[in-house]
């Protein structure tokens, strides 16, 4: 799974990111994490891109998503 994590929307509060996986890309919006004052935390979100990865690389193995 390869995952490409594209620039922070401030207003949505979320990552536009692409996943690449058994050639199949799945683009989709991932709710950013934020630091204790409010800010963009990047590490946090690398974080949580990882575990959504996990759930797309399954729904592609299984077909789900195509």
């Amino acid at each position: 799974m390869k995952t490409r994590i594209n620039r922070y929307d401030a207003e949505a509060r979320t990552v536009d990111v692409t996943f690449t996986h058994q050639g199949v890309k799945h683009r989709r919006g991932v709710n950013a994490c934020l630091d204790a004052d409010g800010e963009y935390d990047a590490a946090a979100t690398k974080s949580r891109v990882a575990e959504v990865a996990a759930g797309v690389e399954k729904k592609i193995e299984l077909g789900v998503i195509a």
